[in-house]
């Protein structure tokens, strides 16, 4: 997947022959996240998951300025747009979280809301 990169801080990592591409925190800073170097580390492991997976649909350089914004508010009005590369769960065979996600569409049909935006991707 490629990120639309808005802040340019998508750099190379060369390790042995192989190159890697990483999100570079200060890179970002430099470019307009401002202040990012003083945020909690989780905060920091956030916002660089924003940066990797930028869209510009499900994920906005907004979505990514409201996380960089928090210092100053310790509060945002926008949710985060979280994307695990994976979830370890108890259950290996994953049917507790598909029940989880049938239930929580019906309920989002019953009242009225859209459940098709009850979506694990």
């Amino acid at each position: 997947m490629t990120s639309l990169d808005s802040f340019r801080c998508c750099k190379p990592l060369k390790v042995g022959s192989k190159t890697y591409a990483y999100y570079s925190l200060p890179s970002a800073e430099k470019n307009g996240l401002k202040s990012i170097s003083r945020l909690p580390f989780s905060m920091k492991v956030l916002l660089e998951n924003l940066l990797r997976n930028e869209d510009g649909r499900s994920i906005t350089k907004e979505d990514i300025q409201a996380v960089a914004q928090w210092l100053k508010t310790k509060t945002s009005e926008r949710e985060i747009a979280f994307r695990p590369a994976r979830v370890l769960m108890q259950d290996f065979t994953g049917v507790p979280a598909v029940v989880d996600l049938a239930a929580m569409r019906d309920a989002m049909k019953m009242l009225g809301g859209d459940p098709q935006k009850i979506n694990p991707l």
